[in-house]
């Protein structure tokens, strides 16, 4: 921290001590004390990272050290939970969860973390759906015709995501058991793999995020079929809604940064300012509506009530699906 910065919060807490908010205040003074390391669970160029990554660099300035994003990528961003999970409770150490948090609480039968109690929620960072698309001369051109396909050969129709457990994964199910299919889950690590898969025709049908699917679609590689918003979404213009063709289908996920539990809520605060100054950025913004998201900030509490909503949720659609723990 340099000698002018030191000079500022020294003055600002005597007038804090002057208001009798020295403690809180003191508890952030010191932070960060080093550069902060901000980890996801999944690969390279996937929506999690890039977005991670646009986050890093707008909080470096506002918390006056470098923002070192760390990929821990596998187990549908289990391993990146567990880590940060056991993590000294400094702020030093952040992770960036995505909807596959709730869909693990679900799916998995032995967490090594609680997915609420052993985590600090910081705030959500944006919020997005789903893209469903086929390789660019797949026999479907609508979503019609993918499950009038699948309908008539079951588990012929394939579709890809980031791993089992991921809201991918989920989405697919979802759409599989809204329409009375059965399509068949072909699982990644992440990254750019999945997109790939379906170019090359090695999997049918693409669910995943239109950070990764909308350039593709761009290029000619893809054709999008849906967005799983309940609403025509204004980053995808003229791909037509799921709902559209299964009405009152909806699949919304986000983005959002946690720390370990027991974080100081100075230290908290602190990063929730500084988290809704990055995203209030217009660069920042526009950012993240080319790649298919919007900026979504939120209180901590509102985001651990929407964590507890969302277990709650993907619970009953694995309930409806069948799909036990594993």
């Amino acid at each position: 921290m340099d000698t002018q910065r030191r000079h500022l919060l020294r003055a600002g807490l005597a007038l804090a001590a002057a208001n009798g908010l020295a403690p809180a205040l003191a508890r952030a003074a010191d932070y960060p004390s080093r550069p902060v390391e901000l980890v996801h669970g999944f690969g390279a160029g996937g929506n999690a990272d890039v977005v991670s990554r646009l986050v890093a660099r707008q909080l470096a300035p506002l918390l006056g050290q470098p923002v070192i994003v760390e990929i821990k990528s596998g187990a549908g961003g289990r391993i990146a939970s567990d880590f940060v999970a056991k993590a000294r409770p400094d702020g030093q150490t952040l992770v960036m969860l995505t909807g596959a948090h709730t869909v693990s609480a679900v799916l998995t039968k032995s967490l090594t973390y609680d997915p609420v109690k052993d985590f600090t929620f910081l705030s959500t960072v944006s919020a997005f759906p789903f893209a469903i698309a086929v390789r660019a001369d797949h026999p479907a051109k609508t979503l019609h015709d993918l499950l009038a396909m699948a309908a008539k050969a079951p588990d012929r129709i394939t579709f890809t995501s980031v791993g089992v457990g991921s809201t991918q994964h989920m989405t697919g199910e979802l759409l599989a058991a809204t329409a009375g299919v059965k399509l068949l889950h072909v699982p990644y690590r992440g990254g750019g793999a999945p997109v790939e898969a379906v170019i090359a025709g090695d999997v049918d049908v693409l669910s995943d995020t239109l950070t990764v699917a909308l350039p593709q679609v761009r290029a000619g590689r893809l054709r999008a079929l849906a967005v799983t918003s309940a609403n025509p979404w204004p980053g995808a213009p003229g791909i037509p809604t799921v709902a559209a063709t299964l009405p009152g289908f909806e699949v919304q996920s986000w983005l959002g940064l946690a720390a370990p539990a027991g974080l100081p809520r100075a230290i908290v605060d602190t990063l929730n300012t500084d988290i809704r100054k990055a995203l209030a950025d217009d660069a920042a913004r526009k950012t993240l509506a080319s790649l298919g998201s919007e900026a979504a900030p939120s209180s901590p509490e509102a985001m651990r009530d929407m964590i507890v909503r969302e277990i709650a949720r993907w619970g009953d659609v694995a309930r409806k699906a069948n799909i036990p723990p594993q």
